[in-house]
């Protein structure tokens, strides 16, 4: 009688332990960062925040720098930036939600690239620049070189984990430079040692629309619940996003806005997905919050700002 009443009780406490968690997840809630152009004579690029909630914007690097953040984890905004050091020279920096507690991460310099964080955090996945290596460098929260991925592409960066840390999907090509005949950026995914490169996607040879710096296909994103990897591609005149499957058997139009959609970044439960929106002439970039499951799309940033891009969740304390 005994070990059926203490049993009971264990089940109980772990359905109330169960719903708390749900309960906690249901109330977490997010701000958004991303870059500003504050002042274009200078290169002056601050980090934003916006509440989703209020609308309230700040400004959370506030420094005569170019910092762009393209990733983040839990509370902490990571980003590059060029400060203290000569121009356009980026290194790996991480700051808190309201811009405390910055401090710096990487003693190499990196390449204007999207990153990605696994194992709770602890690990980020970055592209170093041209002139420090070739591959990407899977490195601790202290800069500490863990891993070297060699994808064996001439151009490879912005790597995102799968969301079980074990793959990457990239932006990926055969050729070195945007500027060479023939580069054609696809989405790639490869396994975290190395193995098993797979090219996901091909930019439609009928589709004439892009120009030569144009994204065939930008930075990817994995969704963190559905099996599905997203990125931006121009097409017919237009960046829209668009999803494939990791295995590449599904591929499809992910969205339907008539505004142009590049950077983007989905919430850690899945059920948002943010991104930089403009016209289809990019005489402005806003920030805009779709609810996956309703496609509500609600614009968070104001006009003052022609360059608000690369928008990425933060948990908001």
């Amino acid at each position: 009688m005994k070990s059926i009443l203490a049993t009971f009780f264990l089940v109980f406490l772990f359905l109330s332990c169960e719903e708390k968690k749900n309960e906690t997840s249901a109330k977490q809630k997010y701000i958004i960062a991303y870059n500003v152009l504050v002042d274009g004579e200078n290169d002056n690029y601050d980090i934003f925040t916006v509440n989703p909630e209020n609308g309230k914007t700040t400004n959370v690097s506030n420094n005569p720098d170019v910092a762009w953040t393209y990733s983040s984890v839990g509370n902490k905004i990571t980003y590059i930036s060029d400060k203290d050091t000569c121009k356009r020279c980026e290194f790996l920096y991480q700051m808190d939600i309201d811009g405390k507690n910055d401090r710096k991460i990487t003693d190499f310099r990196l390449r204007d690239s999207w990153m990605g964080f696994r194992k709770n955090g602890t690990e980020i996945i970055v592209t170093p620049h041209q002139s420090v290596d070739s591959v990407f460098y899977i490195i601790d929260l202290n800069g500490k070189m863990l891993k070297k991925v060699n994808t064996g592409l001439p151009y490879a960066v912005d790597p995102t984990f799968s969301p079980d840390g074990k793959k990457i999907a990239f932006r990926g090509a055969h050729k070195k430079s945007k500027r060479e005949d023939g580069f054609a950026d696809e989405i790639y995914t490869i396994n975290d040692d190395g193995t098993d490169l797979t090219k996901l996607t091909n930019y439609p040879k009928s589709d004439t629309t892009a120009q030569w710096y144009a994204y065939k296909a930008g930075p990817p994103q994995w969704h963190p619940t559905e099996n599905f990897i997203s990125y931006t591609s121009f097409q017919n005149g237009k960046y829209s996003l668009y999803a494939i499957t990791p295995d590449g058997k599904k591929h499809w139009k992910l969205t339907d806005n008539a505004q142009s959609e590049v950077y983007h970044n989905w919430s850690p439960n899945g059920k948002f997905l943010v991104m930089d929106l403009s016209d289809t002439l990019e005489t402005k970039y806003q920030i805009g919050l779709m609810n996956w499951k309703t496609k509500e799309l609600k614009v968070l940033t104001d006009t003052i700002y022609k360059y608000q891009q690369s928008p990425v969740f933060v948990i908001d304390n």
